[in-house]
Protein backbone atom coordinates (compact mmCIF):
# COMPACT_ATOMS: atom_id res chain seq x y z
CA UNK A 1 0.00 0.00 0.00
CA UNK A 2 1.45 3.62 -0.55
CA UNK A 3 2.21 2.97 -3.82
CA UNK A 4 -1.12 5.25 -5.47
CA UNK A 5 0.79 8.64 -4.23
CA UNK A 6 4.28 8.20 -5.59
CA UNK A 7 2.89 6.37 -8.56
CA UNK A 8 0.72 9.53 -8.97
CA UNK A 9 3.18 12.24 -8.38
CA UNK A 10 5.65 10.21 -11.04
CA UNK A 11 2.64 10.66 -13.73
CA UNK A 12 2.34 14.32 -12.81
CA UNK A 13 6.41 15.23 -13.29
CA UNK A 14 6.29 13.07 -16.43
CA UNK A 15 3.16 14.61 -17.88
CA UNK A 16 4.81 17.98 -16.98
CA UNK A 17 8.15 17.02 -19.28
CA UNK A 18 5.91 16.07 -22.18
CA UNK A 19 4.07 18.63 -22.53
CA UNK A 20 5.23 21.78 -20.74
CA UNK A 21 8.76 21.52 -21.98
CA UNK A 22 11.13 24.80 -21.83
CA UNK A 23 10.01 27.29 -23.68
CA UNK A 24 11.91 27.86 -27.28
CA UNK A 25 13.44 31.24 -28.73
CA UNK A 26 12.86 30.72 -32.33
CA UNK A 27 14.01 34.38 -33.10
CA UNK A 28 17.88 33.18 -31.25
CA UNK A 29 17.47 29.54 -33.17
CA UNK A 30 16.67 31.18 -36.36
CA UNK A 31 19.99 34.00 -35.75
CA UNK A 32 22.26 30.75 -35.04
CA UNK A 33 20.86 28.75 -38.07
CA UNK A 34 21.47 31.61 -40.40
CA UNK A 35 24.68 32.39 -38.84
CA UNK A 36 24.11 35.72 -37.49
CA UNK A 37 25.73 36.76 -34.27
CA UNK A 38 23.92 35.79 -31.33
CA UNK A 39 23.74 38.46 -28.37
CA UNK A 40 24.18 35.38 -25.04
CA UNK A 41 26.22 37.13 -21.91
CA UNK A 42 29.02 35.21 -21.31
CA UNK A 43 29.16 33.39 -17.95
CA UNK A 44 30.86 34.87 -15.10
CA UNK A 45 33.59 33.04 -13.87
CA UNK A 46 34.35 33.21 -10.48
CA UNK A 47 38.07 32.92 -10.14
CA UNK A 48 39.22 30.59 -6.95
CA UNK A 49 42.75 30.40 -5.91
CA UNK A 50 42.83 26.98 -4.77
CA UNK A 51 46.15 27.30 -3.28
CA UNK A 52 44.39 29.18 -0.06
CA UNK A 53 42.37 26.67 0.59
CA UNK A 54 43.30 22.81 -0.17
CA UNK A 55 39.54 21.30 0.10
CA UNK A 56 38.07 24.61 -1.79
CA UNK A 57 37.16 21.55 -4.46
CA UNK A 58 35.29 18.86 -2.55
CA UNK A 59 32.02 19.74 -1.61
CA UNK A 60 31.76 18.13 1.44
CA UNK A 61 34.43 19.85 3.40
CA UNK A 62 32.15 22.18 5.00
CA UNK A 63 30.15 19.10 6.87
CA UNK A 64 33.67 18.01 8.08
CA UNK A 65 35.19 19.92 11.53
CA UNK A 66 38.96 20.90 11.32
CA UNK A 67 41.27 18.28 13.60
CA UNK A 68 43.25 20.06 15.68
CA UNK A 69 46.86 18.88 15.07
CA UNK A 70 48.41 19.55 17.98
CA UNK A 71 46.94 16.85 20.12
Amino acid sequence: MGRGRAKAKQTKVARALKYGGPQTDFDRLQAELSGQPVNVPEPIAEELDESDDPHASDPYAKYYEEEDESA
